[in-house]
């Protein structure tokens, strides 16, 4: 039986947001997938943003939370890669 698709918003900053050229997206991916995929999908669309695969933290519903935290439909999830100022 295949799993049924959920759908996320994604919160884009820093070099996440300068890859898309926008704040927000929203993706589809099967139920029960961990928030590193999200990461990982977004990788392979923006092969630039590899250097940040490991710096990444990651956030769902204003929590931070693990890489393997499973996402739920509906979920809002912010990637967070280190970011500069001064």
């Amino acid at each position: 039986m295949a799993k049924s698709a959920i759908t996320i918003t994604v919160k884009l900053f820093a070099a996440y947001q300068e890859a898309y050229g926008v704040s927000e997206i929203v993706l589809e991916f099967p139920d029960g997938t961990q928030v590193s995929a999200v990461r990982d999908r977004l990788i392979t669309e923006h092969p630039e943003l590899a250097k940040w695969r490991d710096l990444t933290r990651f956030g769902v519903n204003l929590i931070f939370v693990e890489p393997d935290t499973a996402l739920k439909d509906g979920d809002e999830v912010v990637l967070i890669p280190p970011v500069s100022g001064g």
